[in-house]
């Protein structure tokens, strides 16, 4: 079975071979005016549903971003990969109302990062490597804020040979040859020496997400 991707609450669901896929079902004239002038985003979550830690139900989830006003709500695979569409001032709020209902309904906290659908178009238009080859091995670290130059510096290239990266503004591109397993690029070396949250996608998830985020 491939990977889930699933809406809000009120659902209905379709099945297609051994796919499941479920849609939302919304009132016209309440759609209308929550969705008039919205625009389209995608919300990652750091550390949800790893080795039986942090865990999340992605329902739960669905309903958090809805709770917040968000409309057109639906998340792929379990590791907390958000697409919505709100209006920019809740979509730059959202962060700290997800995390908060986090922090009150599961108990820990977690970092969510969000981008508009045009920000995620430049994230895959602008990857310094090559993206031929197999997408497990390029990550894009998603930064909350976006570095100076002397935060930027702080990262040692020779840190973790043959493994390179390249930053560009809010976004960090990482190419792992031998896999992401063993090297020390890691998350969390990336947002110590850049003093700002952190979240990373392989870039599989990031294709897959511009796809959904472009599909109404």
């Amino acid at each position: 079975m491939g990977p889930r991707i699933a809406a809000a609450p009120r659902t209905t669901r379709r099945e297609s071979g051994a796919a499941v896929s479920e849609t939302t079902e919304h009132d016209s004239a309440a759609e209308s005016s929550v969705t008039r002038g919205a625009r389209r985003y995608v919300a990652l979550l750091r550390g949800v549903n790893v080795g039986g830690r942090n865990k999340l139900p992605m329902a739960d989830l669905r309903d958090i971003f809805s709770a917040a006003g968000c409309s057109a709500v639906r998340t792929y695979i379990q590791s907390g990969n958000v697409v919505f569409q709100a209006g920019q001032d809740l979509a730059e709020r959202a962060p700290e109302i997800v995390t908060e209902s986090i922090r009150r309904q599961f108990g820990y906290e977690t970092v969510v990062v969000v981008r508009s659908r045009e920000e995620l178009r430049q994230v895959a238009a602008s990857n310094p490597f090559d993206t031929s080859g197999d997408p497990r091995f390029l990550q894009v670290a998603f930064l909350a804020d976006t570095p100076d130059a002397e935060a930027v510096s702080r990262l040692d290239p020779r840190r973790s040979p043959p493994d390179a990266f390249a930053v560009q503004g809010r976004h960090v591109y990482l190419h792992y040859p031998n896999g992401v397993a063993r090297s020390k690029l890691t998350n969390e070396y990336l947002a110590a020496q850049l003093q700002t949250a952190s979240t990373m996608r392989n870039w599989r998830t990031v294709l897959t997400l511009l796809e959904l985020v472009e599909t109404p």
